[in-house]
C-alpha cells in the first residue's frame, strides 16, 4: 500500500525505525481492529479484519499514531487532548473517512461536503472515549479543544490524502 510505505519512510526519516518486530498480529479481546502502543508498536487484530484493504487502512491509521509519538517526544497518551489530536489526525489522514468506508459503516446521511469532518470528529470521539483516562464527556471536550489545530495538521503529508 503506497500510504503505508510513505508513512514507514516518514517514520524512518524522523528517526523512528519500523523494523519487522514493530508490527504484530494478535487476537484481540477489545472490539478494535488494531492499535499502537509506544512500547509494542502496531498491532493488527486478526480476529477483527478480513480483507487486505482493511489491514492497509488500519496500518495507515496506526502508523499516523506512531508518527505523532515519534515527532512529539513528550506525547502523553493518558492526556485526553494529546490522544484526541492524534485520533483526529489518524482519522483524517488514513482514509478512515473516505466515502466508501463511511458507506460500508452505514453512515450516509451526511452531505458529501460535510462528510469528512463529521466522520473524523465522530471517530476521534469514539477512540478517545475508549481511553481509560478519558470519560465520554472529557473525550468530546478534548476533541473540541484541539480540533482546529489538529484537523489542519497534515504532516508528514503535504495535504490530507
Amino acid at each position: 500500500d503506497p500510504t503505508v510505505h510513505f508513512l514507514r519512510e516518514a517514520l524512518d526519516k524522523a528517526g523512528c525505525s519500523t523494523g519487522s518486530n514493530f508490527f504484530k498480529v494478535e487476537e484481540c479481546e477489545q472490539k478494535v481492529a488494531g492499535g499502537f502502543q509506544s512500547d509494542k508498536g502496531v498491532v493488527i487484530c486478526s480476529n477483527r479484519v478480513g480483507f487486505q484493504q482493511e489491514v492497509d487502512a488500519i496500518l495507515a491509521h496506526e502508523l499516523i499514531h506512531a508518527y505523532d509519538h515519534c515527532r512529539a517526544r513528550n506525547l502523553d497518551w493518558t492526556n485526553c487532548e494529546h490522544h484526541a489530536c492524534s485520533e483526529i489526525r489518524a482519522a483524517n489522514l488514513s482514509g478512515d473517512c473516505r466515502f466508501k468506508q463511511e458507506f460500508n459503516r452505514g453512515n450516509f446521511g451526511v452531505q458529501k461536503h460535510q462528510q469528512a469532518s463529521v466522520c473524523v470528529r465522530r471517530r476521534a470521539n469514539l477512540s478517545v472515549a475508549m481511553n481509560p483516562h478519558c470519560s465520554k464527556a472529557e473525550a468530546a471536550s478534548a476533541v473540541d479543544r484541539v480540533w482546529n489545530t489538529c484537523y489542519r495538521d497534515t504532516r508528514p503529508f503535504e495535504r490530507a490524502p
